[in-house]
This record gives structure tokens, C-alpha cells and sequence, in this order.
């Protein structure tokens, strides 16, 4: 059921938190990963981004950045900062620093666009997914394009491209990764049912199609006890349910997250609509999707989730379902210093609608101006009559 809003003590916000491997976080509160479109054009992190970042490490226990992708077919969004060469390393250590200047933990978000990916960004428009079934329409990728379904060989190579982009992220000085499973990007291709038409070992039963997500936390493992000096994070987000016929179902993605808390994943992270809402599509017993996720961890790895999640309070009210760490976006995108005015007691002060001419004074990149200015959600009703 819905959480009602009440008077809760915020202090709970603020206290300490240590992984299993020693790696302590100063708070619960995680920035969550967001697409800033503001890459420069050779795949390098902007200067603009490097400020945005850094305006916003000052209070948060972790930063967790926007996808980068580790092939260069599995480019996702336009301006899009790349993880797929060597060459990207002196970049990825600029990010890392201005994630790390507040004095919070950097984990760098590693994905591939699987049949989401921006074919009009694809050398040789080689758009790839686990099988030939198009995308649903979205604005980045019209589904008009049906993928080519990875080969064996394709798949062991995509394996060890993840546990490439691990190995930079170690030697540019993150904190950890997180594969990004969710949102129906290739690693969730994989994992549906509607998307996933394969009659190999990596498709058709849920134990195969579990295979290639699994095989990644496993390589990524093998690379950081090879290449890391000092513990190094690996986290993984998913996504419950697609909303399309024969897609991807709770008990399913549940399944997963089952096997992902008996694999060496530090922290399960669980992206959502509305945290303290969402329900899964077919329940009627009035569970809370996120506390479905709880129940089945069991406490086996830290739970995190987002969804939401705009003030200090709403904050407060997901760590009471279970959750561990709460992971806000907005909030943060809205209120560089979200943090420290929640542990001011000063949330009054938070804004949870941003008008269009604040946007720049805030530190917004251009090109994150130009998409929020287009998106509803983040202006007051009277600012040009958009909906918030």
C-alpha cells in the first residue's frame, strides 16, 4: 500500500553505513545514476559535467554516475561519455575526482543499449540485442529496426568488454561499478522472456536467460581480484517488470535478485516510478513492490532504491519499509545542496519544482537544460502552463 505522509525524524538519514567489504559511506543517501546528454563529442566527459558532478558530491555517501557503455554499438543516449577504449581512462578519472570532491564514494554505471541503443550512433548501424526483436518505441530509438541477435562469440566478447570497462574504472580511481540491468537495456534483454527468443544455453528457460547477467557479476569479480588494490564495489540494477506483452514479470526479476544476493553484488539497487507507491502489476494483496524485493534479500546484500524520492522526508519514510540506502535524482538535479539542507533541518528550502530560468544558475549542463525544458515533471504549473 501507499506510505501516508507523516512527521518523521529524519536522523536515520544521516547515519553511517559499511559494505561487507569495508568500504563506509558517510550517510544513506546515494545519488542516483542520470543521463546528463552532455558528453563532448568524442566520448570524453565534458567540463560542464565535471562541475555538475562536482556541485553535487558535497553531501551525498555515494555518487553514482550517469550509463557509459562499454562497446561502442551500445551507446544509449545522445553525448553519452564512452567506457569502451583505454583511451577514455584520463576522462573517467577527471569524473571520478569531481565525484569524489565532497568527500562521498564514485561508482561508475557500465551498460550496453542492447536494442535500445541509438542506431544513428552505431558505427556500421550494428544495433545488437539477444535476439532479432525490435525495441518498443521510445524517443532515443524509434523500435523501427529489428537487432541482430549476439552469436556465442559475441556474448563472450560482450562479457569481457564489462570486465574491460571494470578494469578502467579501477585504474581511474572509482569505487566500484554498477551494471546496469534495468530499463530494458541489453543486460534486461537477456532477461525477458519477450525479448530473450533464444534456443540456446543463454535463452528459453529463466535459469538460461539468468545465465548472461550472472556471468557478468562473475566476470567483474575476476577483474577486480586481479586488478583492484583496495575493495571495490559491484552493485546491479534491474528493473521489476516491462509493461509489454509477454515481457519481462515480477517473479521473475524476483528470481534474480534471489541469485544476485548468493553472488558476490555488493548492494541490489531497484529502480522505480514512485518508491513508496508502485505496486506489482498483477498484486492485490497491497505489498509494496520495493518490500517484495526486501522480503526476498532477506538481508543476504543492502537493498537501495529509487523512485521519487524529492524530499527529505519521503527519503525517511523508504529506510523504514527496509531499504538500506535510498538513492535520490531529481532532488538532487533540482537542489545541488539537497544534503546538507536536509540535515540542516531546513527542508523547506528544497525545491521539488525547478523554474525554467533557474536552470542554469544551478549548474545544469546545456544540453540536460535543453531535455528537462522539454520534459514535464519539473516546472510548476504556472511556469508556461506545463504540469508538474
Amino acid at each position: 500500500m501507499s506510505i501516508e505522509a507523516t512527521s518523521t525524524p529524519l536522523t536515520h538519514l544521516f547515519e553511517p553505513f559499511a559494505f561487507a567489504k569495508g568500504v563506509e559511506l558517510r550517510n544513506r543517501i546515494v545519488m542516483a545514476p542520470m543521463t546528463t546528454w552532455s558528453g563532448n563529442r568524442d566520448g570524453t566527459v565534458s567540463h560542464q559535467e565535471l562541475a555538475y558532478y562536482r556541485r553535487r558530491s558535497k553531501g551525498a555517501g555515494m555518487i553514482i554516475t550517469g550509463c557509459t557503455h562499454v562497446t561502442e554499438n551500445g551507446i544509449g543516449f545522445q553525448n553519452e561519455f564512452a567506457a569502451h577504449s583505454d583511451c577514455f581512462i584520463p576522462s573517467l578519472r577527471h569524473l571520478a575526482e569531481s565525484a569524489k570532491s565532497g568527500g562521498g564514494k564514485a561508482i561508475l554505471q557500465i551498460f550496453h543499449a542492447g536494442n535500445k541503443a541509438v542506431p544513428e550512433l552505431i558505427a556500421d548501424g550494428d544495433l545488437v540485442s539477444a535476439s532479432q526483436v525490435k525495441a518498443s518505441p521510445g524517443p532515443f530509438n524509434s523500435g523501427e529496426r529489428a537487432p541482430r541477435a549476439l552469436s556465442g562469440r559475441d556474448i563472450a566478447d560482450m562479457i569481457e568488454a564489462f570486465g574491460l570497462a571494470t578494469r578502467r574504472a579501477i585504474e581511474a580511481g572509482f569505487d566500484g561499478i554498477e551494471l546496469h540491468g534495468a530499463h530494458g537495456f541489453l543486460i534486461q534483454n537477456f532477461l525477458s522472456p519477450r525479448y530473450n527468443r533464444r534456443q540456446d544455453s543463454w535463452g528459453g528457460s529463466l535459469e538460461n536467460r539468468m545465465r548472461f547477467p550472472l556471468a557478468l557479476v562473475e566476470e567483474v569479480n575476476r577483474v577486480i581480484d586481479r586488478h583492484a588494490n583496495q575493495p571495490f564495489l559491484v552493485g546491479y540494477r534491474l528493473s521489476p517488470e516491462e509493461s509489454d506483452p509477454g515481457g519481462l514479470r515480477m517473479e521473475e526479476t524476483l528470481a534474480l535478485a534471489d541469485r544476485l544476493a548468493d553472488s558476490r553484488v555488493d548492494y541490489l539497487h531497484v529502480s522505480l516510478s514512485n518508491l513508496l507507491e508502485d505496486q506489482p502489476g498483477h498484486a492485490s494483496d497491497g505489498v509494496l513492490t520495493v518490500e517484495q524485493f526486501i522480503e526476498r534479500v532477506n538481508g543476504r546484500i543492502p537493498v537501495m532504491a529509487a523512485g521519487g524520492l524529492r524530499t527529505p522526508e519521503q527519503a525517511s519514510r523508504a529506510l523504514d519499509l527496509g531499504l538500506l540506502l535510498i538513492a535520490v535524482g531529481k532532488g538532487l538535479v533540482m537542489n545541488a545542496d539537497w544534503v546538507s539542507l536536509a540535515e540542516q533541518g531546513r527542508q523547506d528550502r528544497i525545491r521539488t519544482e525547478m523554474p525554467r530560468d533557474e536552470l542554469r544558475r544551478i549548474g545544469i549542463p546545456d544540453n540536460l537544460r535543453k531535455v528537462i525544458a522539454a520534459k514535464n515533471g519539473w516546472f510548476p504549473i504556472k511556469d508556461d502552463g506545463v504540469s508538474a
